[in-house]
């Protein structure tokens, strides 16, 4: 028995998301929560990052933009798409 019960009609991708501690617990609220929930989580996305650039100085402001370069490309492809 783990802490977290998963209900089974989700897909494996889904129940994978959830299962990470930190950034599933922040997706469960967006997927299930009140609206307001995806204004804190987008604050907690930029505090961690902020966190991270003070932990460790630039690479730490860099690297997370470089590493969603191939999530803007999947998005501009999936506009394009229609």
């Amino acid at each position: 028995m783990s802490a977290i019960e998963m209900p089974r009609h989700l897909p494996m991708w889904q129940r994978m998301l959830y299962s990470i501690p930190l950034f599933g617990w922040m997706a469960r609220d967006v997927a299930d929560g009140e609206p307001e929930d995806l204004g804190y989580t987008a604050a907690a996305i930029f505090s961690m990052w902020g966190c991270s650039a003070l932990v460790f100085g630039l690479p730490g402001l860099y690297l997370p933009a470089v590493a969603m370069t191939p999530v803007m490309f999947l998005i501009l492809i999936l506009i394009s798409l229609g």
